[in-house]
């Protein structure tokens, strides 16, 4: 697996993803985990769920997050699903340390939140 690879994706995602700076850090935790598992379904071609709200939030978010992956990226389409799920393991492990772990914001996990 290619860093260089590795670093479009999560250039993307710190350019264009909102979704990774929700207010506390349980829920940029479920958003991240949960858009990142339901984007790497898409990419390996397996039907995401979509019973619960939440999951199809998960699945609005990222469906135009692979859509875009597929057209800027269009290494993405040619590798393997294990490769793909490596990859995307990897992305959601930066972004978590980026997002959370490293976060200065101190509001994350503020005791009267």
């Amino acid at each position: 697996m290619s860093s260089d690879k590795i670093d479009q994706l999560f250039d993307y995602v710190q350019e264009r993803c909102l979704w990774q700076f929700f207010s506390r850090s349980w829920d940029r935790q479920e958003n991240i985990d949960g858009i990142i598992r339901t984007a790497t379904d898409l990419l390996t071609g397996v039907d995401p769920k979509r019973d619960q709200p939440m999951d199809r939030l998960f699945y609005a978010d990222a469906k135009i997050m692979v859509a875009d992956f597929r057209e800027r990226f269009p290494w993405i389409t040619a590798i393997e699903p294990a490769e793909v799920r490596a990859l995307m393991g990897t992305l959601r492990e930066r972004i978590v340390d980026l997002a959370i772990t490293r976060s200065q914001n101190h509001e994350l996990s503020h005791s009267i939140y």
